[in-house]
């Protein structure tokens, strides 16, 4: 349980869109010409047009990608993305570069880390709202030193979970 708190903690505002990462990488070296844009594309980056070539190929990539993603969206779900803009501008700046950090942090992850990561804020997600708030404000009243203890503990089990496996792998 107290990893499924840290994790929910961990994640509360990061995107968990990773799955695409990868090919993000790699694609997004190379410049995307503004012709090679669908019309909706297009449409939706229009205030982008005149300065498309001196936007960094990533810029590029996450532009068309996300222009991409809101054309095949419902109103539904353009509703929630147009809700999660609005309290990303919300954040302060700080806020917002912590939320960076944590997610270049994920990102260096390997994928079997990243799957588990997403599993136990699924389950975090399951809990019921006064649940997770019980969660939150016990693990916001720990001292600091209470926390990176619970981290060290963490990772010390993770570390023996990922040893048994081996070991059961090998046959041992």
């Amino acid at each position: 349980m107290k990893t499924l708190m840290l994790m929910g903690l961990l994640l509360t505002g990061a995107p968990l869109l990773a799955a695409e990462a990868p090919a993000a990488a790699a694609a997004s070296t190379q410049s995307i010409p503004w012709n090679s844009l669908s019309p909706e594309q297009q449409q939706l980056l229009s205030q982008f047009e005149s300065r498309w070539n001196d936007l960094p190929p990533q810029r590029q990539f996450a532009l068309s990608r996300g222009a991409d993603r809101w054309t095949h969206m419902n109103d539904a779900e353009r509703s929630r993305a147009s809700d999660r803009f609005q309290r990303w501008r919300g954040l302060g700046e700080e806020r917002r570069a912590l939320i960076r950090e944590r997610w270049n942090d994920f990102q260096n992850l390997t994928p079997s880390e990243q799957e588990r990561i997403r599993k136990d804020f699924r389950e975090y997600r399951r809990l019921s709202q006064p649940r997770r708030e019980q969660l939150r404000r016990q693990w916001q009243q720990k001292s600091r030193a209470e926390r990176q203890q619970l981290l060290r503990e963490l990772r010390e089990r993770r570390r023996e979970q990922r040893a048994e496996q081996r070991a059961l792998q090998r046959g041992d």
